[in-house]
């Protein structure tokens, strides 16, 4: 799994044939995703996530499009969850272009721990948070007004999200004055809580069927995904 490196060193050289007016040669799915954000990030700047976070993420969005299920295949959105609360560990992508369209805040679940995540569940009633793929759902408005529903694609580690309520909102808890109180974000039910000036943007733009990952320090996590060990064996 752990062969991003390995593709960067691959598809850094190609970028300035591609920069000319010159064309790449033929790529995997999962090779072309990672030349577009690598792209991306020399055209429009950013942070990227942590390569080996990147990478799984890049490997289940690829299998789910493979496999159609994606209604929106243009947006990829990774958390990583091994991030303390007052990093903006939240980033979308445009796939296509690579741009990234958003990094930003994002909280984590009450019983998760503190300024660091360290327990997750699946389990309803544990207010913790879930790593793992989902599919983003439709939108709907209340308490925290304009949200979106999340399905959780692996059995035994996020099924469970429609029935916990885990959904992407805005909360005031979710701001950097938060932090400097109280030198952490507040936490959630469970939920991604995101900032209420960029939730309306972000929810907008990820909204019905697109893929989003969430990476947590779970360490037998890789070993019980059924997106990332679903045909191992087989070139996505």
């Amino acid at each position: 799994m752990r062969n991003i490196p390995v593709l960067i060193l691959i598809i850094l050289p190609l970028l300035g044939n591609v920069c000319a007016g010159g064309e790449l040669p033929d790529l995997t799915h999962e090779q072309q995703v990672v030349t577009n954000i690598i792209a991306g990030k020399a055209r429009y700047g950013g942070v990227l996530p942590d390569s080996f976070v990147l990478e799984m993420a890049i490997a289940g969005y690829s299998r789910l499009k493979a496999e159609g299920r994606l209604s929106v295949p243009s947006v990829l959105t990774v958390i990583d969850y091994s991030l303390p609360s007052t990093a903006e560990r939240l980033w979308v992508f445009d796939v296509n272009s690579g741009k990234l369209l958003y990094n930003c805040l994002v909280a984590h679940g009450r019983n998760s721990g503190e300024l660091y995540a360290t327990a997750f569940s699946n389990i309803p009633g544990s207010f913790t948070s879930s790593e793992g793929f989902y599919l983003t759902g439709d939108t709907y408005y209340g308490r925290h007004g304009l949200s979106l529903y999340l399905d959780g694609l692996e059995d035994g580690i996020n099924h469970n999200a429609r029935d916990r309520y885990i959904v992407i909102h805005s909360a005031d808890y979710v701001t950097r004055e938060f932090i400097k109180k109280h030198g952490r974000l507040g936490r959630s039910h469970g939920c991604p809580a995101i900032p209420p000036h960029k939730h309306k943007d972000i929810i907008r733009t990820i909204k019905g069927g697109s893929c989003l990952f969430i990476y947590a320090p779970v360490e037998d996590y890789t070993e019980k995904s059924s997106i990332l060990n679903k045909g191992s064996d087989d070139q996505v």
